[in-house]
C-alpha cells in the first residue's frame, strides 16, 4: 500500500555538496543520446543540429567521449586548457518540446567529464549557496558546462550569468545552452533590457545559436490533456492508475503553493525526490507573479523527475492568468503548461510521453 505524505508539510534542507552532486541529467533524461532523438522529418533543421552537437562534443576533451561520470565535484586535473577560438559553446535555440533538454543532455552524456549539467536556476542558486568566486572556481575545472532553460528575468541575473559565463569561457570550459530566446534578445519584456545591453553582448558572444523548429512532442498526435477530475475521483484515480507505487504526495493546491512560498527553489528537488506520484486537490488560477514563477520551478522538477499528476479543479491550461501568458515571463509559463499537461495526461489517462 502507498505511504501517502503531503509536501506542504515537508521542510528540505540541502547542502552546498548536495548541490553539486545534482549537477547531473534528470531521470527523466538519465540514459537519452544522440540515437535516441528522432528528428521530425518536416524540420531539418533537428537533425542538423544532432550532427553539429555530436561533432561539438567529439572536440571535448581532446576527442574523448563516451558515457563516464561528472568526475570529482571540485574538478579534476586538466591543465593546459585554453579558451576555445570563437564561441565558446552552442546555444540552442527552439520553441516549446522540440527536444533541446534531450539534445542537451544527448551532449553531456557524450562528453568526458567532469561536467556539469543543470537548469538556469539551480546555476544560479548554486551561486548563492557557494559564492560567485567558489562556484567559478569549482565549474572552471570542469569540461563542459550545460545550461537548461536559460532565460534572464531581473538585471542582477543579467550580470550575474554574463560574469560566469565568460569567465568559464576564459578558463576553457565548453558551453551548451538551451532557451527559447535568442542571446542577443535575453530579457526583452521583462526588464529594460537596453540598459544591460554590455552584459547581453557579452553573453551572446559566448555562443553560436543553432536554431532547432519543429513542433511541440510532448503534444503531438495525441488527444488534448484531460479535464480535471471531480475532487472525490483524485485518490481513487490515483489507487487505480498506480496501485504499485511507493509514495503518493496528496496536497490541496493552495497549502502546496503557500509552502513554496516558504521553500528555497533550489531545495525543490529534495522536496520531490521520493514522491511516485502526486495528488493536487483543488487546483486554481494563479494571480501573483511571485508565486507563479516559484511554480514554474517546482513543476520543472516534477517534469525532470516524471512524476504524474492526478488533479481536480482548473485545467492546467488556465493555470496563469491572460495576463501573465501574454506578459514578460509568457515563455516560462507556456513551458509550464505544456509539462504539466503532459505530467496530467500521464497521471489520469496513463499515456506516458516518448523520453
Amino acid at each position: 500500500m502507498a505511504q501517502t505524505v503531503h509536501l506542504s508539510e515537508r521542510s528540505p534542507q540541502v547542502s552546498a555538496d548536495e548541490l553539486l552532486a545534482g549537477f547531473q541529467p534528470s531521470y527523466r533524461f538519465g540514459e537519452v543520446s544522440f540515437d535516441t532523438y528522432i528528428p521530425d522529418p518536416a524540420h531539418p533543421s533537428q537533425a542538423e543540429a544532432v550532427n553539429r552537437l555530436k561533432d561539438f562534443a567529439a572536440s571535448i576533451g581532446g576527442g574523448r567521449g563516451g558515457h563516464g561520470g561528472s568526475g570529482g565535484l571540485f574538478g579534476g586535473l586538466f591543465g593546459g586548457k585554453k579558451r576555445a577560438a570563437g564561441p565558446a559553446g552552442i546555444y540552442l535555440d527552439g520553441g516549446f518540446g522540440v527536444g533541446k533538454t534531450h539534445l542537451l543532455a544527448s551532449t553531456w552524456h557524450a562528453a568526458p567529464g567532469p561536467k556539469a549539467f543543470g537548469t538556469f536556476v539551480e546555476y544560479t542558486n548554486l551561486v548563492g549557496a557557494l559564492s560567485f568566486r567558489k562556484a567559478v572556481d569549482v565549474l572552471k575545472e570542469y569540461t563542459l558546462v550545460c545550461i537548461d532553460e536559460f532565460e534572464l528575468d531581473d538585471p542582477g541575473d543579467t550580470v550575474l550569468m554574463s560574469r560566469l559565463m565568460r569567465e568559464l569561457a576564459d578558463a576553457g570550459v565548453r558551453l551548451v545552452a538551451t532557451s527559447n530566446t535568442l542571446p542577443g534578445a535575453l530579457g526583452e519584456g521583462r526588464f529594460a533590457a537596453q540598459d544591460f545591453k554590455r552584459e547581453i553582448q557579452v553573453l551572446a558572444e559566448q555562443f553560436e545559436v543553432i536554431r532547432v523548429d519543429g513542433e511541440d512532442y510532448r503534444h503531438r498526435g495525441l488527444s488534448e490533456a484531460p479535464a480535471p477530475l471531480d475532487d472525490a475521483e483524485v485518490m481513487d484515480t490515483v489507487a487505480k492508475n498506480f496501485p504499485d507505487v511507493g509514495v503518493v504526495a496528496e496536497d490541496d493546491f493552495a497549502d502546496l503553493t503557500a509552502m513554496l512560498s516558504r521553500v528555497h527553489p533550489s531545495r525543490y528537488r529534495e522536496l520531490v525526490k521520493d514522491v511516485d506520484v502526486i495528488a493536487l486537490h483543488n487546483v486554481e488560477t494563479i494571480t501573483e507573479q511571485a508565486t507563479a514563477l516559484r511554480f514554474v520551478v517546482f513543476a520543472d522538477r516534477l517534469y525532470d523527475k516524471d512524476v504524474p499528476v492526478v488533479a481536480s479543479g482548473t485545467a492546467f491550461d488556465e493555470l496563469f492568468t491572460h495576463e501573465m501568458m501574454h506578459g514578460g515571463y509568457m515563455k516560462k509559463y507556456f513551458r509550464t503548461v505544456s509539462r504539466m499537461t503532459a505530467l496530467v495526461r500521464e497521471g489520469q489517462l496513463g499515456i506516458a510521453e516518448e523520453k
